[in-house]
């Protein structure tokens, strides 16, 4: 059987985490070739220059495709998008992959995938069919799910979307979020290890805080942090662990605040570019509430039995578990908000929460995604999708 190529693309610290399995499963496979093209703010220092991280975890970049601007504008973005279709088209025009397989709803894919369109090469869509209702990613998202040929969701109910969009059932497939196998398959810090590498003690109740910008919200994201700082400098007991925000429109000005209020107290709360894979787990873990608006408290959090008090609207939309307070993006509520999380009682009540996105619970959703790619890979695609029309009842109509 020939070697058939697949590329994957990274375009941030968050979505290499939930691909790294994937990518170790492809680059194991003797009957596939891994092409790694890693782009967006991985090559960024404002971001920490985290493809260095990747390449610390012994993996070979096949590609360094840069597209961001110095600023985080709605023109700059434009800006990286053409650089991005630029870019991908040379790239799959040289190297011709089997498939390219993105992941999210990110701005960055929806080019990419156009250019994978273009040149002929099929997409593999990872967490297509969710919803982020507030956020311009919903867009994207979707955008991305009409472009891809094979599907891969996180949840039935996600599957039933990506039907509902017209895509054929034999290549939407529901096996669970790969980001997942993070928790069978990799080891995490111990408490005190943990504690040593934050330069905390972990004998207060300390948060872990993750905001983003929220893309429907132009104009808005200083005052929304602002109201997060405020109701977390209002609990004197607590500390807290920050991670900074994406490269999204006003993510530096996020970032700005959070090195300042971090600065002011330093032995209270610690400021990371990134905490990478390992080390963001482990806080999960051991860490006592997580506030913000990043997907993983709905996505790995429940995994932990970990209180998440989710501010705003950029997650509206999405499946959660009980581990989820939603509040709106002021200080007061958010306070309130989280001494509910910390309470005894809201912990004590998520012994044996399940994961809705983790289906098989074995640590072998990459594998299982990979096997369908591979079998994929060395059957024709066809260059035109058919549109699958649902069936509709009179009642319906």
């Amino acid at each position: 059987m020939r070697i058939a190529q697949i590329a994957i693309c990274t375009t941030t610290r968050a979505d290499y985490g939930l691909l790294y399995w994937l990518i170790r499963e492809i680059e194991a496979d003797p009957e596939l070739a891994l092409l790694l093209y890693v782009t967006g703010s991985h090559l960024s220092s404002a971001f920490g220059n985290t493809v260095q991280e990747i390449e610390a975890d012994g993996l070979a970049v096949s590609r360094r495709i840069e597209i961001l601007e110095a600023d985080d504008g709605p023109t700059a973005a434009s800006i990286a998008a053409g650089r991005a279709a630029a870019g991908f088209g040379e790239a799959f025009a040289q190297d011709r992959p089997a498939f390219v397989v993105l992941l999210g709803d990110r701005f960055e894919i929806v080019p990419i995938a156009v250019a994978a369109v273009i040149h002929g090469v099929p997409v593999a869509h990872l967490h297509g069919g969710e919803t982020s209702q507030g956020a311009v990613d919903e867009y994207f998202r979707h955008a991305v799910t009409k472009l891809a040929s094979l599907h891969f969701t996180a949840t039935e109910a996600y599957r039933r979307r990506v039907l509902q969009m017209g895509e054929a059932p034999a290549t939407v497939h529901n096996l669970g979020a790969p980001g997942l196998d993070h928790l069978h398959r990799t080891p995490l810090l111990t408490r005190e290890a943990l504690a040593d590498e934050l330069g905390l003690t972990l004998d207060h109740p300390t948060l872990l805080v993750t905001y983003h910008p929220v893309t429907t919200e132009p104009g808005e994201a200083v005052r929304q942090i602002d109201a997060i700082l405020a109701a977390i400098a209002d609990l004197d007991t607590v500390q807290a662990v920050f991670t900074k925000a994406n490269a999204d429109p006003e993510g530096q000005a996020i970032n700005a605040r959070l090195a300042e209020f971090c600065a002011a107290q330093p032995e209270r709360y610690r400021l990371f570019n990134n905490l990478g894979t390992r080390r963001y787990l482990s806080c999960l873990r051991h860490l006592s509430l997580m506030v913000g608006n990043s997907s993983s408290g709905l996505l790995e959090a429940p995994s932990f039995e970990l209180p998440v008090v989710n501010v705003g609207a950029r997650q509206h939309g999405r499946i959660r578990a009980a581990n989820v307070i939603q509040v709106v993006c002021e200080t007061e509520p958010i306070r309130q908000a989280v001494e509910q999380g910390l309470s005894a009682e809201f912990r004590n009540g998520l012994a044996g929460l399940q994961n809705p996105y983790d289906r098989f619970n074995d640590g072998r959703v990459s594998a299982r995604i990979k096997d369908e790619l591979k079998a994929f890979a060395h059957a024709p695609v066809a260059r035109c999708k058919t549109f699958v029309d649902l069936e509709w009842t009179h009642d319906e109509i």
